[in-house]
């Protein structure tokens, strides 16, 4: 039998959204990717042999492309990039038809778009594993990438405080689940009319989260361990909006005098890109709390556990 009627007859197994698992099932992924880390030099594991990933980016990326990219072929895979200008999809192909093709090619499927029911309609109609690459509503492979960061250089994350401070994005929204299910606490400040989407909010208050939601930057990152942040602007923002967000975020820039207000030793993470002068100053990313680059590092891992669980 081969593998793609394998995974068909077992069910795909989607990496859509953090709410989607466990505690204990994200926790295995977190320690598999460090595990994979470690092991990088001398790998053992090839749990991608003999599959392949198809990457369709509707919107520009550096470091999931690269991350996942190289993840699957360190893992023993191959990959097919593919963006909606180059496919039928942006001729009028419809989901459910791209992922019935689809899933006769190839082992897995990752998405990045801006219409989050786009991938949930690609993952109905798949017979294998869809991933999250990014859609408006969320990015959940950054926060696992997030997350090995922060316990590599604060230890274990449960019952300790991270605080979000800017836009209630899409990452935000990931850092919400990640909170009920990894059982930190997290301090959100937003500016009114960029808050996170009410309906996140409502569904941590119902799983128990520890997540609370303010206006004031000194507030949330008062004893925080970590200190997150993201650009104030999206790429399909004009001038004039840019122009609006900038003054509207200003109060939000992270700075090295924010910084002195969380918990001696905290760290400063942000996704990238990032713009130096606008939602942090260049002494913060720059500087000796920030571990950004760890971070992005930490994506290749993170996408490894993620590979693993979907497709191996």
């Amino acid at each position: 039998m081969s593998a793609v009627l394998s995974l068909q007859d077992s069910g795909p197994r989607h990496f859509l959204d953090l709410k989607d698992f466990s505690a204990a099932q994200l926790r295995a992924m977190l320690d598999d990717a460090a595990a994979f880390k470690r092991s990088r030099a001398n790998p053992t594991r090839k749990p991608l042999a003999g599959k392949t990933l198809a990457m369709i980016f509707e919107k520009p990326s550096t470091r999931t492309r690269v991350s996942f990219e190289v993840a699957a072929k360190e893992l023993g895979g191959d990959t097919v990039v593919l963006s909606s200008k180059d496919m039928q999809i942006g001729r009028g192909e419809t989901i459910p038809d791209t992922a019935n093709v689809l899933s006769r090619f190839v082992h897995g499927i990752l998405l990045r778009t801006d219409r989050a029911a786009k991938m949930h309609d690609l993952a109905a109609h798949a017979s294998v594993p869809v991933i999250n690459g990014l859609t408006e509503l969320s990015h959940p492979c950054q926060i696992l990438a997030d997350l090995l960061t922060f316990e590599e250089h604060k230890g274990p994350v449960a019952g300790q405080s991270i605080a979000w401070v800017g836009d209630g994005n899409n990452v935000a929204a990931s850092f919400i689940e990640a909170a009920a299910r990894f059982n930190f606490k997290l301090r959100l400040a937003c500016p009114e009319g960029y808050q996170p989407r009410p309906e996140v909010l409502a569904w941590a208050q119902a799983e128990g989260a520890d997540v609370a939601l303010g206006q004031d930057p000194a507030w949330a990152v008062e004893n925080a361990a970590c200190v997150v942040t993201d650009t104030w602007l999206s790429m399909s923002d004009s001038e004039d909006e840019a122009a609006a967000r900038a003054k509207i975020f200003a109060p939000y820039q992270v700075t090295n005098a924010l910084m002195g207000k969380a918990a001696p030793g905290a760290i400063f993470q942000h996704c990238l890109p990032a713009h130096r002068g606008e939602e942090v100053t260049a002494e913060v990313i720059d500087g000796p709390t920030s571990v950004v680059f760890d971070e992005a590092e930490n994506r290749l891992h993170a996408q490894k556990a993620i590979l693993t669980w979907a497709m191996g």
